[in-house]
């Protein structure tokens, strides 16, 4: 029998401890350390006996851990990956990959450079939703794929933004949570080359949007729509439609709308709708239900995270292929603030 894999984690924060918890009730790997100079996390390192660092590289030279999951803020995602790159310790990265596509960059040459797997926790690829849409729009059961509809509208509570930087730009529904759902429409239907956005702050007045449309074209022909609000009573979200997090109370309702020339898709109610014979508005629509398995994408991540530290499979989500996202919520970002049409591309040109 194998030795069970050690794994550490860096940010000892609400997602940081997901993951140790994770990494605790698996069967296949064992928790190396932690690393978060907080007396928060000293005090949780202290209650649950696990050695702790103040700091991330004392972690990696003491422990030497067979992989590392950074989950500590955003502008640290580079330095730690950089450092585990160095030590040619694989690292599982929390989404954004890093804070701009010109970091991104930087920590793809150092991927390429070293050789060092990376993977960059997306999760919601991991989920079976997800897995089952892109399946189904590969398969061509939907035909020639035309149109996207994406949905994120809810109301944050009003003691969500007691904390000053999500009342400030950068700490709204677009950096926060649309990448989310554009990292999942980038993962179903293929690149998107052309972003046109608007954004409002009217609701709340914060210096921050609250509310955004966006307008995408994908590198197949499709079109697409997002409208996002953190504003209004709804039930049209990921979070509260995917049944993926227990702390939000489930809807039975879509959030993503998948449309082809033979059929459509709602996600994650998953039903396939179609015409069995002489498709037109007058036949009826004959709805399909499609079969999923359930299991936590959450707990697949971790399994596919030792899978590539083994060598086994290859990331999921690359680095690289994180920052395509990132180059996404980017271009939306600028094309609310010019009023032009935006391509990814170039803002991944713009920053090499």
């Amino acid at each position: 029998m194998s030795a069970r894999m050690r794994i550490a984690v860096a940010g000892a924060g609400l997602i940081g401890r997901r993951h140790i918890e994770l990494i605790e009730a698996s069967p296949d790997c064992a928790l190396a350390g932690i690393a978060d100079p907080s007396p928060a996390a000293k005090d949780f390192a202290l209650a649950h006996n696990l050695p702790c660092y103040p700091d991330h590289r004392a972690l990696l030279a003491q422990e030497k851990p067979d992989g590392l999951v950074i989950a500590s803020p955003n502008n640290l995602h580079l330095p730690m990956a950089l450092d585990c790159a160095q030590a040619g310790v694989p690292a599982l990265i929390e989404k954004p990959v890093t804070e701009t596509v010109a970091s991104a960059q930087r920590l793809c040459a150092a991927v390429r450079r070293t050789g060092v797997p990376m993977l960059v926790g997306h999760h919601r690829r991991h989920n079976a939703i997800i897995k089952s849409a892109r399946e189904t729009v590969a398969s061509g059961r939907l035909g020639q794929l035309t149109a996207v509809v994406g949905l994120w509208l809810l109301k944050k509570p009003d003691d969500y933004f007691e904390m000053a930087w999500r009342r400030e730009a950068g700490g709204g529904p677009l950096l926060i949570n649309l990448i989310h759902d554009i990292d999942n429409l980038r993962f179903i239907c293929g690149e998107i080359v052309e972003v046109q956005a608007l954004t409002s702050n009217k609701a709340r007045g914060f210096a921050v949007e609250d509310t955004a449309a966006l307008l995408l074209r994908f590198a197949n022909g499709a079109l697409g729509t997002v409208t996002v609000s953190d504003a209004t009573p709804a039930p049209w979200s990921w979070e509260l439609t995917a049944g993926e997090n227990a702390a939000y109370p489930k809807q039975d309702q879509p959030c993503y709308v998948f449309a082809g020339t033979n059929g459509s898709l709602s996600v994650p109610t998953m039903e396939l709708w179609s015409y069995r014979q002489d498709p037109g508005w007058h036949a009826p629509l004959v709805r399909e239900p499609v079969a999923l398995s359930a299991y936590d994408p959450l707990v697949e991540q971790l399994r596919h995270f030792q899978a590539v530290i083994a060598g086994r499979e290859q990331p999921l989500i690359s680095v690289e292929d994180a920052m395509g996202t990132l180059a996404v919520v980017e271009a939306v970002s600028e094309a609310a603030r010019t009023g032009q049409k935006i391509s990814p591309s170039r803002i991944m040109e713009q920053a090499a």
